[in-house]
């Protein structure tokens, strides 16, 4: 196993009791116990309060359980507990090693009200931006997470383990007595239960006996309508509610069990699918959330999600047909034998701390900040400046001199990042293109380059810190488009001078884009506005790698120096305008403006600090409007735009 930094403790967060027995728990519980067994310090933090949404009493438990962890110390937060909470996440998040355990989103609960999910959903996208990575248990959860603007960078699938079974011997129904079906699941309407009980009193002519192992209190509601359902059905005789099981009880359970059956509308991944195949049982389950991949198994029947009539279908196949569910079985016990074990999940986890613990998950620009921005991005640039450069283009490749026709148009795109400039060009080009990209990240240039392939374009990969005397590299021989985004306010005078030298000589177009202006406005507005925007303004001006930034002066500079080199200039506001919609965007604007502050003018973080909350409070309740006032700027040497 990874080391794991043996002997260094790591936490695990969940809410309530961490011995209850549900999937997510039992999940938590094996992979803490393994972690342990590699020689790692291993504790699981019960929290009190409610969940999902948070009462006060969670909010202050989440609060002081994280105050109350080391410097540094690598915590893994079940979803269920830090899904709502995201300022609590943020007070923390830069002194400890925040990563969320995603089962699935809790928005994708079922039979949620709208404007509950619409909420969860927006707490989650809010409380996900304030880890240093996430955790999930299969791929359909780490792909539902794009909707949630978590990079898949930051993601990681750990799907479970199973438990080697003991005995592994099923005994094959013969006929004579009940036929056993088993579902472990707490009553709730994602689990679907009622689905079950009416599929199965439709064939009541078979000698089928359900037993519904899991807890009743979780939702009570839903546990009464079990109830009332198994009354309704005259089926008191042929239903066990066992309860919430665990060890011994469970284990007699499944080794007493013929099926196993999972009726559930949604499911994260499905972990009692992988344990029904270690006890050695054939399975059906519906198609809902990842079952519709974890399901597709040797051993496994499979029905569309909420389709009881289907459901009925597939249980009769086998309740009259003893010798096909046999062969299920066979086919599950075959199965089980490719499952992973715990021992397997734990080494995953390992390596993902060992990386978080030395930085490997974040990058200087980092890439969730870029993921989060690109949106907006897109959306503020200048259309007509893009189609003015796509008209130069045209007729800078349509008359090259002989030898040089038909050779595709080379376009330099410095600070690349993860590709967002290629992203939004390469469609809006109409002429035959190869890149350059170039950035001092090899990471995110790595993202660059597969984003650029996955468009169609060839891109040759230049990792390098662009300082001035190195932009001849950046910027070759026969380049016909130099290009940037979100960089030009970061640099200094004698970069954007050695910039506009480099592209005079090659007489190439210049597009460089939403360099910050100066203008930040935020509405309603606030006494203390004034005093943190000249603070940002000042900070911008700090070297950040490249000499001295410019800052907001940066457009007018580089227009400057473009127009004494002969350059026909043409500039267009970009500007960002956030509202309710951007919520994630703008608390992590916040964030960097409250850190920028802060270091340029310590003396007053106080203020600071108590702006920042308040804005941060307006963020979350969807009522704060920011506008960032940007530049986008086209050169070119020759022609006019039309």
């Amino acid at each position: 196993m990874a080391s794991c930094e043996a002997g260094r403790a790591c936490y695990f967060i969940v809410p309530g009791d961490p011995e209850q027995a549900t999937g997510g728990y039992r999940y938590v519980k094996r992979l803490a116990e393994t972690l342990a067994d590699s020689g790692r310090q291993v504790h699981r933090i019960g929290l009190d309060g409610q969940f999902p949404l948070p009462d006060e009493k969670a909010r202050q438990s989440m609060n002081q359980a994280l105050a109350n962890l080391p410097d540094g110390a690598p915590v893994v937060l079940d979803g269920l507990a830090m899904g709502a909470m995201p300022e609590v996440l943020a007070a923390h998040r830069e002194r400890l090693q925040l990563i969320a355990l995603v089962h699935h989103p809790l928005a994708d609960e079922t039979g949620l009200p709208a404007e509950r999910r619409k909420n969860l959903f927006r707490l989650e996208r809010q409380a996900l931006a304030q880890v240093a990575s996430v955790i999930t248990t299969s791929p359909y959860t780490a792909n539902r997470l794009r909707d949630f603007s978590v990079p898949e960078s930051c993601i990681s699938v750990i799907e479970p383990g199973v438990d080697a079974s003991a005995a592994f011997v099923k005994k094959e129904y013969s006929g004579a007595g009940p036929f056993h079906v088993l579902c472990v699941a707490h009553l709730s309407p994602r689990k679907a239960q009622v689905d079950l009980l009416e599929a199965l009193a439709g064939l009541a002519e078979w000698p089928w006996h359900l037993t519904l192992a899991g807890s009743a209190d979780r939702d009570p509601e839903y546990g009464a309508r079990v109830r009332q359902v198994i009354h309704d059905l005259a089926l008191e005789n042929r239903v066990t509610l066992a309860g919430e099981v665990t060890g011994e009880q469970l284990a007699r359970l499944y080794s007493e069990a013929h099926l196993f059956v999972l009726p559930s509308r949604y499911e994260g991944y499905g972990m009692v699918v992988d344990e029904a195949f270690a006890n050695g049982l054939p399975v059906i389950c519906s198609d809902g959330g990842a079952l519709a991949r974890t399901g597709k198994r040797p051993g496994i029947r499979q029905y569309p999600a909420g389709n009881t009539a289907q459901l009925q279908g597939r249980l009769a196949e086998w309740l009259g047909n003893p010798r096909a569910m046999g062969q299920a079985a066979g086919q599950a016990r075959q199965t089980a034998n490719t499952l992973r074990s715990w021992q397997d999940a734990a080494q995953a986890l390992a390596r993902l701390l060992d990386n978080t613990a030395s930085g490997k998950g974040r990058s200087h620009f980092a890439a969730d900040w870029l993921t989060l921005r690109e949106p907006e991005d897109h959306k503020a640039r200048s259309l007509r400046l893009t189609r003015a450069l796509d008209k130069w283009l045209q007729f800078r490749y349509l008359h090259r001199e002989a030898g040089e026709r038909g050779r595709a148009i080379r376009i330099a795109d410095l600070g690349s990042g993860t590709g967002s400039n290629v992203e939004y060009l390469v469609s809006r080009l109409s002429v035959p293109q190869k890149w350059l990209l170039a950035d001092q990240d090899p990471s995110l240039l790595k993202q660059a380059g597969q984003r650029a392939g996955a468009l169609g374009v060839a891109a040759e990969l230049h990792v390098e810190k662009l300082m001035p005397e190195r932009l001849s590299s950046a910027i070759p021989e026969g380049t016909d488009l130099v290009t940037a985004a979100a960089l030009a306010d970061l640099v200094s005078g004698d970069w954007l001078r050695a910039l506009a030298s480099r592209s005079a000589r090659l007489q190439a177009a210049v597009l460089i884009t939403l360099s910050v202006n100066g203008a930040i406005s935020l509405d309603p507005p606030a006494e203390a506005d004034e005093m943190v925007r000249s603070a940002i303004l000042d900070h911008q001006r700090r070297d950040k790698g490249m000499g001295v930034a410019m800052g907001h002066d940066a457009p007018e500079t580089l227009a400057s120096e473009l127009r004494k080199r002969g350059y026909q200039l043409h500039t267009e506001p970009a500007d960002w305008v956030l509202t309710g919609e951007n919520t994630p965007l703008q608390l992590a604007l916040l964030e960097g403006w409250k850190t920028a502050a802060s270091e340029q003018q310590p003396e007053k973080q106080p203020a600071i600090a108590q702006w920042y909350q308040a804005r941060c409070g307006q963020a979350e309740a969807g009522v704060l409007k920011i506008r960032v006032g940007h530049t986008d700027l086209l050169a070119l040497p020759e022609s006019r735009i039309g």
